[in-house]
């Protein structure tokens, strides 16, 4: 069992219902999470990669320190400007304190990628993952709140949480108020040591800071799903009606006015079914496009090779069998219906594993080509990619 699943499996028994979006929850000594994101790694990445703010940054004391401070501009032969990390001066600024911040590392690394499809398969929400360094006890942001949930992953030494309880209930990016700072002492105060993992939900205040030493962690940053999020999804469903559709008379009499509202009213309250939730987080995670990938060099299809690997790279494709048996798959706005063979192969992908064109064909009884025809649909449509490696 990977790491990943390890860590992604913790989530489950009665942590959907008793503290997902409830409360924070520490899980101690989950796994060794040291090789899913290694500092040689993180070397490489700001090495190879022209990373401006706020992609990379590095905050001391809660304020942000300047590019200028720890890199200096260069002008490439095209005439765009990006700025060359110098490294002596970037660890000169680590080493007086500050923490550096790198945003959707996720994009950035594959190990880290597919512990964000994982989350996004177990949660059925959008996951950016972001890594923090740090190598002094100071705080790098100070006491704050995220307007999302996070789960996150101690790599490498230990970071004291103090954790506060929320003074506004789910705050929102757009929001009618802000939240006030919480007075008096910590709710909790928690010490995360390497392989520790802890979940935090949105508007529950908090101050992090290493204890000793170097320290490097992941935060999966768990887009919010909301009420809000539903009506407006409902709204659109609702266009569907006359009524929705007719203008608003409000020209018209009182009367005409109250009538028209109880006509709204009623459309609403019957939309507002039983089910409901379930049929919007489907349908959302459906028109969701993932992580889409190139396929190169098969721009003219895939062809009928048995050791080409495939994977889904839409997290939150669906799928069901008709009453004739056929296999409905709807992923990335799109769907297919393809013939009850098939159903190994559906399955397989919208799991998550990677599997060869030839292991698909032996658990479906397709053949290599027909399963190659299947799979280049997919890749065309941007949900799957192919890669000569698992």
């Amino acid at each position: 069992m990977t790491v990943i699943t390890t860590a992604v499996r913790s989530l489950g028994g009665d942590f959907p219902a008793e503290v997902f979006g409830r409360t924070y929850r520490l899980w101690p000594n989950v796994a060794d999470f040291s090789d899913l994101f290694t500092w040689d790694d993180l070397n490489e990445i700001i090495a190879r990669h022209r990373l401006e703010p706020p992609r990379l940054r590095l905050f001391n004391d809660g304020t942000q320190v300047p590019q200028h401070a720890y890199g200096h501009p260069v002008v490439s032969k095209r005439h765009t400007v990006w700025h060359r990390i110098e490294p002596g001066n970037l660890h000169r600024q680590l080493a007086d304190g500050a923490s550096l911040v790198l945003d959707a590392v996720d994009a950035l690394h594959r190990g880290v990628e597919g512990l964000a499809e994982a989350l996004e398969r177990r949660l059925r929400t959008d996951v950016q993952v972001n890594l923090y360094a740090s190598w002094t006890s100071k705080e790098g942001f100070g006491l704050h709140f995220d307007d999302h949930d996070v789960v996150v992953l101690q790599l490498e030494g230990a970071k004291r949480w103090k954790i506060h309880t929320p003074t506004r209930t789910d705050p929102l990016r757009i929001d009618v108020e802000a939240p006030e700072p919480p007075d008096g002492e910590p709710l909790a105060e928690i010490v995360l040591q390497a392989g520790d993992m802890l979940y935090l939900p949105r508007g529950w205040w908090h101050a992090v800071a290493a204890t000793e030493g170097r320290s490097l962690h992941l935060t999966c940053g768990l887009k919010p799903t909301t009420g809000a999020d539903l009506l407006s999804w409902l709204a659109d469903q609702l266009r569907a009606s006359t009524t929705v559709r007719a203008n608003l008379p409000y020209l018209a009499s009182a009367e005409e006015q109250a009538a028209h509202l109880e006509s709204l009213r009623k459309e609403v309250t019957e939309a507002l079914h039983d089910g409901l939730i379930e049929e919007f987080v489907r349908a959302r995670g459906t028109m969701d496009l993932g992580r889409p990938v190139p396929s190169l060099p098969f721009v003219n299809g895939i062809p009928a090779d048995e050791n080409l690997h495939v994977r889904l790279t839409a997290s939150g494709a669906w799928h069901e069998v008709d009453s004739e048996g056929r296999v409905v798959m709807s992923a990335g706005g799109q769907q297919w219906t393809f013939a009850a063979p098939a159903l190994a192969v559906v399955e397989h992908l919208i799991s998550g594993k990677t599997a060869s064109i030839g292991v698909l064909a032996v658990a479906s009884s397709l053949s290599v080509g027909q399963v190659a025809a299947l799979v280049s649909e997919l890749v065309t449509a941007d949900i799957a990619a192919i890669s000569r490696r698992r």
